[in-house]
């Protein structure tokens, strides 16, 4: 069997980079890949403003002023945030002025309406500036011409404001990967529907499918299907125009209903693997299909959940271009054990903090997932490990 390495190495060298492009509304960027270099076309903030609210001066007026002699200038005018004032600061004069507020020229420092008496015609200024102290220079968050973002980029809320502090309504991206989401199975019914004896309700549906949004993907389908070869093949040919992957739970392993061996054959497709040394997720099926991968997963809720992370996770993030969505592996101390000897790598559901790990409570076994909640690591357990002992170092998959 491969490893988990070799199998995702098999996947990524079939990955095609997506290079369509498409401009979207900046609520609708976040998470998506920036398409061009961002250079700034004015300067930010295009004028010099008031970080406080006070009164606009020039500090050669107010110098050596204090509580015990306050200087006493002529209030000339009030400038507040969104507003000019068409009037300059001459000897011996003041503007009042508010947070965010152009200063007017004439004034290089502002001073804090909490050293002043208030006034409204005259004002007492007790302390002293220096030039420029309490001033924001036009240009001090970015200037005209500078580049500030940069493509390729993952857009974040930082990002998205730095667009709208622009002026932009709109940002051009990269296309989302598309995801075909079939789940199989006839002892599987979808919630909603009665609950007849010998079903369960599929939760690998919603839960591979909540995996994909939390993603930033875009699933172009996302259905049950029968135990039916011939029907399961007939849909992935149906939805294989609109999806970059095809992503399938269930029937990966030898039985009679294990029947997405028999599906590669009706499309046909070439087969790339079939099982992983590694637990949970060992009999996953991987093929190629008109160009695009066809990942099947097991139905076991666990596996299915972890290989989501551990095998489509990375195809989807170099499909993207998705830094963010790499896996990210770091050390850690374990904080209780894990008994099982492991004959090929082991994923362990896990919370990770601070540079320590502990093992979740409950069941480990593949088709448990309500152990999982709260989780947000897998400890990865390599082959031959006899056990996980408490203060063992240990290498952690985040998720």
């Amino acid at each position: 069997m491969l490893t988990l390495q070799d199998a995702t190495k098999l996947l990524l060298d079939r990955v095609k980079r997506i290079t369509e492009i498409e401009e979207v509304s900046l609520w609708d960027a976040r998470k998506r890949v920036l398409a061009e270099d961002i250079i700034a076309q004015r300067n930010q903030p295009p004028f010099p403003r008031s970080p406080l609210d006070g009164y606009a001066v020039r500090s050669v007026d107010i110098k050596g002023a204090d509580e015990n002699y306050p200087v006493r200038l002529q209030v000339i005018d009030e400038v507040t945030a969104g507003h000019m004032t068409r009037k300059q600061v001459e000897a011996g004069q003041a503007v009042r002025i508010m947070t965010g507020a152009p200063i007017p020229e004439g004034a290089d420092c502002v001073v804090g309406q909490e050293d002043t008496d208030y006034g409204e015609e005259t004002v007492s200024v007790c302390i002293n500036l220096k030039p420029y102290e309490n001033y924001c220079f036009e240009g001090e968050d970015y200037k005209k011409g500078a580049l500030l973002l940069k493509k390729g980029i993952v857009l974040g809320a930082v990002e998205i404001g730095v667009l709208a502090s622009l002026g932009l309504e709109r940002v051009s991206v990269y296309r989302r990967p598309k995801v075909a989401l079939i789940t199989t199975g006839d002892e599987v019914v979808l919630p909603g529907e009665p609950l007849t004896d010998g079903k369960i309700y599929d939760s690998n549906l919603y839960t591979l499918g909540s995996q994909l949004f939390s993603w930033g993907m875009d699933i172009v389908c996302k259905e049950k299907a029968a135990d039916v070869p011939e029907q399961v093949a007939k849909r992935i040919e149906e939805v294989i125009g609109d999806a970059d992957i095809i992503v399938t739970t269930g029937g990966v392993s030898v039985g009679k209903k294990d029947i997405m061996h028999d599906v590669l054959k009706l499309l046909p497709s070439e087969k790339v693997f079939w099982k992983v040394a590694m637990k949970p997720g060992m009999p996953t099926l991987c093929g190629e299909y008109q160009g695009k991968l066809l990942v099947c997963l097991s139905g076991n809720p666990y596996g299915a959940t972890a290989n989501m992370e551990l095998l489509v996770r990375p195809v989807l993030a170099e499909m993207a271009g998705r830094e963010d969505l790499r896996l990210q592996r770091v050390q850690a101390i374990a904080e209780n054990e894990y008994p099982k000897a492991s004959r090929v790598d082991r994923y362990v559901r896990a919370h990770y903090a601070d540079g320590r790990v502990r093992v979740a409570d409950g069941s480990n076994d593949s088709g448990i997932l309500s152990s999982m909640c709260g989780c947000n690591c897998l400890i990865e357990i390599p082959a031959g490990t006899q056990s996980v002992d408490q203060g063992d170092q240990v290498c952690v998959v985040l998720i």
